[in-house]
């Protein structure tokens, strides 16, 4: 029986890298691309009181393909790029298949006060942009509360008259 030396730091590396795959898969990362699925890559960013949703889409059909939904305080994007059909015998085999193929689906938590009416969506060059307008309130500068005061009292309970032995006289 041989003695292995035990090496803390190598277990938590290989935890680490764990870690990593698990939330590449779930956010839609480089393990997703090496699966094959098609997740589009999503910029997100303020425009004033907006919030800007840019979706890398290139060769998705906007009309045949794509949907946006507002349902239950969440914005729902899904859709599908489709492969070309318009292979022939001349074209040969496929040598190399980097590009993804497939359905998506993306949601994003609305806040509560924002209606599906204020979602605004247009496509150009590949790229759809969902705008939801005054998704970000602004914050409010604190107020000063002014205290009145209850039957004629001035804030100073238990007080009594102070006088000087020059006013009585």
């Amino acid at each position: 029986m041989s003695v292995v030396r035990w090496d803390p730091f190598t277990v938590l590396a290989r935890l680490d890298g764990d870690f990593d795959e698990l939330v590449r898969r779930a956010w839609g990362g480089p393990a997703t691309a090496r699966s094959g699925r098609f997740v589009p890559a999503v910029d997100v960013s303020t425009d004033g009181s907006d919030v800007v949703i840019r979706f890398e889409v290139p060769g998705v059909d906007i009309e045949r393909d794509l949907d946006i939904e507002v349902h239950r305080g969440r914005l729902i994007v899904s859709g599908s790029r489709r492969q070309s059909e318009e292979r022939n015998e001349q074209d040969g085999k496929v040598l190399v298949r980097e590009l993804r193929y497939g359905s998506f689906r993306r949601d994003f938590s609305l806040p509560q006060h924002v209606a599906a009416e204020d979602v605004t969506a247009t496509y150009d060059a590949g790229i759809l942009e969902v705008r939801v307008g005054n998704a970000t309130k602004p914050v409010e500068a604190p107020h000063k509360v002014a205290i009145t005061a209850k039957d004629g009292a001035n804030g100073t309970a238990g007080a009594a008259e102070v006088t000087s032995d020059d006013d009585q006289s």
